[in-house]
């Protein structure tokens, strides 16, 4: 049976699509935003994350070290690489100071997991939400879990930055009932400095999808200093409303930045790029808003 690497599955979530969902998290991504909220997405292993405030110098996690080193220092480095029993120093700490992310899940455990919650998306019109990471990166398992969403009628939403191969975007845009498409620059060279790959892929796929007939909902991050600039909102927004006459009339999400993800870095032993950068204020919100309204795109803030 397909399986993958899945790093988290939230329940009861109100975004990420229409009613109660159920969010699973896929790891792996290409891109290497600087404001990225899910850095231990990131990576296509299951790694160790270290948390020593918690930590009660117990030793335990050392004693069941096979390589025998200091978990509390080490743990989640590149030795840890090489370990027959890659966890082990986890399942041994009894404050939970250690944290393993990632586990390999057959799509029927995944399927289990979101059967769960059937009764809440019956009652408020939810489902699935694929997320990441990014989903497209284990293209196999992607695919068999929006299909296995299909056959069985589990509202399956795809939130993807849309960087992969068209096929398989195509593919798995139009087996999913909604497609969350990030949208970040127009900029190719920006974007390349900001995310670490090109966006050209990004922009014909989001044609690819329209042509296809999937049911795109864009998803614009406000990021200052990044894209918050008149200029580019309003480039954007021009760009976005262009797509309307293949597609009809467009949708989309701005999401404000936030720092709510800042502690994560220091967990993975990382500095946080993005520094002290403020959220977004009130007002910037609401221009960016009123830009991407005036060019005829219907507009909600988050989601």
């Amino acid at each position: 049976m397909v399986s993958g690497i899945v790093f988290d599955i939230r329940k009861y979530s109100v975004h990420d699509g229409p009613g109660i969902r159920t969010a699973v998290f896929l790891k792996g991504c290409p891109l290497h935003c600087l404001w990225c909220h899910n850095p231990e997405g990131l990576s296509f292993s299951p790694e160790i994350l270290r948390r020593p405030e918690r930590c009660l110098a117990c030793g335990a996690c050392a004693l069941a070290c096979p390589l025998k080193l200091e978990p509390r220092a080490e743990a989640g480095g590149q030795k840890c690489a090489a370990c027959p029993a890659f966890g082990a120093c986890v399942g041994a700490c009894p404050a939970e100071a250690l944290q393993l992310v990632g586990k390999r899940m057959s799509v029927g455990e995944v399927l289990d997991a979101i059967r769960e919650d059937l009764p809440f998306y019956e009652e408020s019109g939810g489902g699935v939400t694929f997320t990441g990471g990014e989903p497209l990166a284990q293209p196999e398992f992607i695919l068999e879990l929006l299909q296995a969403c299909r056959a069985e009628g589990i509202h399956g939403a795809l939130d993807t930055s849309g960087f992969a191969g068209r096929d398989l975007v195509v593919k798995a845009g139009t087996l999913a009932d909604i497609v969350l498409f990030d949208l970040k620059l127009l900029d190719d060279e920006r974007h390349k400095a900001v995310t670490g790959v090109s966006n050209a892929p990004i922009l014909a796929n989001l044609a690819a999808l329209y042509e296809a007939g999937a049911n795109v909902i864009l998803r614009l991050p406000l990021i200052p200093g990044i894209n918050d600039a008149s200029v580019d909102l309003e480039n954007m927004a021009h760009y976005i409303a262009s797509l309307a006459a293949e597609a009809g009339p467009q949708k989309a999400h701005i999401l404000p930045y936030h720092s709510a993800a800042k502690g994560k870095y220091s967990l993975r032993g990382e500095n946080y790029a993005m520094g002290d950068t403020p959220v977004p204020s009130a007002e910037a919100v609401n221009k960016a808003a009123a830009i991407f309204e005036a060019a005829g795109i219907s507009v909600t803030i988050g989601g």
